[in-house]
């Protein structure tokens, strides 16, 4: 068994067992009577209970099109969820072809091979029945080729499968461009219970829990209707701060005690591309308990008796910056590994952004995987070098020091007639950032190591970086981190002890491209400017909306305008990890051209 195996079991005594294999702990406890429908209590004799059935959580870490090791996870998960006797496993949204699939939905070798690999699956499928999402044809003669599907699968055989109602088309979803909507919902009968089997965003449609629903119709309300008595959410939901606790589970819970069902949640874990997956797979008892959780971020397999335990769990408790460094840690594992990369470089100029993405890659990946590259030039700081030099020795890691300096003069030499008569400006601070950009790409070209960008949400928001510059890599690490979380970053990575130098928390930010150049010249105080991005890109609030907020109208409008102007930098942009409510990149579509200040 894996290390996070936990098992949540129902035995003769009364006791509900859990034991974390992980730790070898073995916990009790004790329910006093069975839960029956309507929230009332039956008699208190233990053989009153109704027959238990026990599910299985396996929640899984996929590639997106690698079918040969999706179907070996997927039948290995069903083995190990058998070896626990468990009655039924329940895989994630998409578990088959990894999520998102986007325009590999549209090769039909994709789908072909996806299909012959739900057969395999279910060939497996023995002993134990099972919950698969895939992708299925739509047998119709109109509309989109494919569906977002889940097989129930019993003794080898697809005893039926179920098609996804509701297709989310905002955000980073697009699944009305694949996908065509369930024609029918129905539930399927297990051993002595009615299944209510839907996927990811039909359960995020409650007319009584959100103010405004997106869709007119409610597939959980029409399974209810159906006689459906355990409801089986598949997902692919992703992570964003905060979204867990204050939403995910609040919704689960309304939904459990308004139906007074179960609701078993299964949600897909790791990263694929900007997007990474949380996890926190769980099952909700009919009386709105959570009865059994899986970890964040992390594989696990999590067996738990829906009908018999009374039993409450406290859900995983995690600071919001906690669950930001662990998105960030698994999203740029799972990129690299899943990229074909070993090792990162990453630019380290002794300030916070660069010694934070730096940190967070040996959190991530070891040190030995990680080489820093300090690339002084006249500008740079004595202290500024030290500071690098001092975090490359707390995270042991690799480091190379080529100055710029001689370079740069070359540069300066070969257009000086050019410019000849004009001031220095910004464009010979942006020299400097794309020399450095074109020594990482050289390392990244000769060793074949993944160059980490190291600029933050607040910097590419406003424009306060240099195409082929500093924005040169693969992976923008902490592009959707705003500043102000960058330094909340610091301050949790040296919670013990001294990792990144208390001096680069402290100083004032500067790109040290001039002399006492210092990010203050140019932008507000960095609580003032992420205030007002985060009102206007992800809360998508108006000028005058942001300045009743408080905020000067004079800051306000120059902000908006330097977001909007600044598109076509984002545009080209290395992607990053999303870890907010609204990310730059696939998920905030804007145009470049355009005259509108709202």
């Amino acid at each position: 068994m894996m290390g996070n195996d936990r098992k949540f079991l129902s035995i003769s005594s009364g006791a509900i067992l859990a034991i974390r294999i992980k730790d070898y702990k073995v916990f009790n406890f004790f329910s006093a009577m069975k839960h029956q429908k309507k929230n009332l209590f039956a008699k208190d004799t233990l053989t009153d209970y109704i027959k238990s059935m026990k599910i299985a959580l396996a929640q899984i870490n996929q590639t997106i099109g690698d079918f040969q090791r999706n179907t070996e996870k997927i039948c290995s998960f069903i083995e190990r969820a058998r070896n626990l006797d468990a009655d039924l496993v329940i895989f994630p949204e998409l578990a088959v072809t990894g999520y998102p699939p986007k325009d590999f939905l549209d090769i039909p070798a994709f789908i072909d091979d996806n299909l012959r690999a739900l057969d395999k699956i279910a060939s497996y499928v023995s002993g134990i029945s099972a919950v698969v999402g895939f992708v299925d044809r739509n047998k119709r003669h109109h509309g989109k080729l494919v569906h977002n599907a889940a097989a129930f699968i019993q003794d080898h055989k697809i005893v039926s499968v179920h098609h996804k109602s509701l297709l989310p088309t905002y955000d980073v979803f697009d699944e009305c461009r694949y996908f065509e909507p369930a024609h029918q919902i129905v539930p399927v009968k297990f051993m002595d219970c009615t299944l209510g089997i839907s996927i990811c965003e039909d359960i995020w449609n409650d007319e009584e829990f959100w103010a405004r629903p997106r869709y007119e119709i409610d597939p959980i309300k029409n399974l209810i209707s159906q006689g459906a008595d355990v409801m089986i959410n598949v997902s692919s939901s992703p992570f964003a701060v905060g979204k867990h606790d204050t939403i995910r589970l609040r919704m689960l819970i309304h939904d459990a005690m308004k139906y007074n069902v179960p609701f078993v949640f299964i949600n897909q874990v790791g990263g694929n591309d900007d997007l990474v997956f949380d996890g926190n797979s769980m099952i909700i008892n009919a009386r709105g308990k959570l009865i059994a959780q899986a970890s964040m971020f992390q594989e696990d397999l999590v067996v738990a008796d829906i009908e018999n335990p009374l039993v409450q769990i406290p859900p995983n408790a995690y600071s919001d910056i906690e669950t930001v460094h662990m998105a960030l840690t698994a999203g740029l594992r799972d990129y690299v590994t899943k990229c074909g990369f070993q090792k990162v470089v990453i630019g380290l100029s002794g300030g916070i952004d660069s010694a934070v993405t730096a940190a967070l890659a040996v959190g991530s990946l070891s040190n030995q995987n990680v080489i820093g590259v300090l690339m002084p030039s006249q500008f740079s700081s004595p202290g500024s070098v030290d500071d690098a030099v001092r975090l490359s020795r707390n995270l042991g890691i690799s480091y190379k020091i080529i100055p710029i300096q001689d370079t740069f003069e070359t540069y300066q030499k070969t257009l000086e007639t050019e410019f000849q008569g004009s001031s220095f400006d910004i464009t010979e601070e942006n020299l400097q950032a794309r020399i450095r950009g074109n020594i990482l790409m050289a390392l990244s070209n000769k060793y074949g190591y993944l160059v980490l960008a190291t600029g933050n949400k607040s910097e590419l928001a406003v424009g306060y970086c240099t195409l082929y510059g500093d924005m040169s890599g693969g992976l923008a690490l902490i592009s959707d981190v705003p500043k102000t979380m960058v330094y909340e970053l610091a301050r949790y990575i040296n919670r013990e002890k001294e990792i990144i130098p208390q001096n680069s928390i402290t100083k004032p930010p500067s790109a040290e491209l001039r002399p006492n150049q210092f990010d203050q010249d140019s932008l507000p105080p960095y609580d003032v400017l992420d205030g007002i991005l985060k009102a206007y890109v992800e809360e998508a609030r108006g000028v005058g909306e942001i300045i009743r907020m408080g905020f000067d109208e004079k800051i306000v409008r120059e902000i908006i305008r330097k977001v909007n102007r600044n598109e076509y930098k984002r545009r080209q942009a290395a992607p990053g990890i999303k870890v907010t409510s609204k990310a730059f990149g696939s998920g905030r579509r804007m145009p470049i051209a355009h005259n509108f200040l709202c």
